[in-house]
């Protein structure tokens, strides 16, 4: 059975406050109000590397958490005490802004596939041995040394050549994170779309839940989860430069 809204956003926030080391109140605070949290290795948290000196803010629309290493942490607030949203998301050292979207469960509904192509879904046994590392590497992972995988993929093949994949990869025990690549003469024809929208409803099915994670400049890529019924639930980056603020 497909979750409830609430049930998906209470499982997310609780996913983030562990990964931030805070509490989902935190979460919801007051609007342009700032929580600056040190980042810890909390069990349970999704295994994405961090480095010694560590930065990640995250905002799903009211207050903003900041969780990172001490001495980032004191730069942190030293740069956003008394500023307003849009004046932190601005600063020199944020890189660029991730927008993740979850599905909306009262609007997202199956679509009908394109025609003239034929479609099939593998697991991750199977991913590796199938694809050349140099094509859609923003859909599947192919380095097996990173602390996951793609678990799940749904291909689109043209006279026999994959053309289009949608990779999705367990990131715990709940969430999955799903990246789509098209061949650039396949797109525009509705591919990207259907292979989302296939992949999502097979994550849903299990009970579990997917983000569609975006960088904030990809505008076809956001396209397409508001055409296949997802919202954009929280803002993120942990990719920012602090050269000039720290020795």
């Amino acid at each position: 059975m497909i979750m409830t809204q609430e049930e998906m956003l209470f499982i997310v926030q609780s996913q983030l406050a562990i990964d931030l080391n805070c509490s989902i109140d935190d979460l919801n605070g007051e609007k342009d109000s700032i929580i600056f949290v040190e980042a810890k290795e909390n069990p349970g948290r999704r295994p994405f590397p961090r480095k010694a000196r560590y930065f990640e803010i995250v905002s799903m629309g009211k207050s903003i958490v900041v969780s990172a290493t001490p001495e980032r942490l004191l730069i942190a607030k030293t740069q956003m005490q008394g500023k307003n949203r849009d004046t932190v998301f601005s600063l020199p050292f944020i890189r660029g802004l991730y927008l993740h979207f979850l599905p909306d469960v009262k609007r997202i509904k199956p679509i009908s596939p394109p025609n003239f192509f034929s479609f099939e879904r593998i697991k991750r046994e199977e991913v590796v041995s199938l694809f050349d590392v140099t094509r859609f590497n923003e859909a599947i992972i192919y380095d097996t040394n990173l602390p996951w995988q793609t678990d799940l993929a749904v291909l689109a093949k043209r006279d026999g050549e994959i053309v289009g994949v949608a990779g999705a990869s367990k990131t715990c025990a709940k969430l999955w994170q799903i990246g789509i690549e098209v061949l650039p003469k396949y797109r525009n024809l509705g591919l990207a779309s259907y292979l989302v929208n296939r992949l999502t409803f097979e994550i849903l099915g299990r009970g579990e839940i997917p983000s569609y994670d975006v960088i904030a400049s990809n505008i076809a890529s956001q396209r397409v989860a508001h055409r296949i019924g997802y919202f954009p639930a929280w803002v993120s980056d942990w990719r920012c430069n602090f050269e000039g603020f720290e020795q």
